[in-house]
């Protein structure tokens, strides 16, 4: 068995988790999340539990059951916590403003790239070279943070560029002279 599959999911209060044929519904205090899931699991839901079964020990369905498991765990927390993540801008001139929804950034290029956040995904700006994505979707907020950083992924000789606020950039040694 999976160790992670077989887990239980325990859904606090508040928090209300229905499953139609594998379409997975989790309500909860930051809002309502919905996703189809592989139909070779069996999803249950009993005394405020979420349980994943699977139906034999095929290489796919075990494959497919801690992921499954995994995925609904997240949607859980997205409703009840919501998932974020922190962007830096390092270097000379990087900054970033908010306009309405939408985030501009001054990158270094001799335009201004305009980020527009999809619905449910928040921007924040809490300083001039931070931005905050926010979300209950983990997978959105996640895909959003590496579309941004992917505008000016850091470079090793200098580390000017976006980072996660996590991240380390490994520094490279630049050109010696003779």
């Amino acid at each position: 068995m999976s160790r992670i599959g077989r887990k239980p999911i325990q859904l606090p209060a508040g928090v209300e988790c229905t499953s139609n044929d594998n379409l997975v519904t989790v309500k909860g205090p930051l809002g309502q999340l919905q996703k189809q899931l592989p139909k070779l699991m069996n999803i249950s839901i009993e005394d405020n539990q979420v349980i994943v079964t699977r139906n034999n020990d095929e290489k796919n369905e075990r494959s497919l059951h801690g992921l499954t498991r995994t995925l609904i765990a997240n949607m859980v927390d997205g409703v009840t916590k919501g998932y974020s993540k922190t962007l830096e801008l390092v270097g000379v001139g990087y900054r970033a403003t908010k306009q309405g929804e939408n985030v501009v950034i001054a990158i270094g290029y001799s335009h201004p790239v305009n980020i527009n956040p999809p619905q449910g995904i928040q921007l924040e700006v809490p300083a001039p070279t931070k931005i905050v994505v926010k979300g209950i979707d983990k997978e959105a907020v996640g895909s959003l943070a590496a579309n941004i950083r992917a505008v000016r992924e850091p470079e090793p000789y200098k580390g000017k560029g976006i980072k996660y606020d996590t991240e380390r950039v490994r520094r490279k040694v630049g050109k010696t002279g003779k």
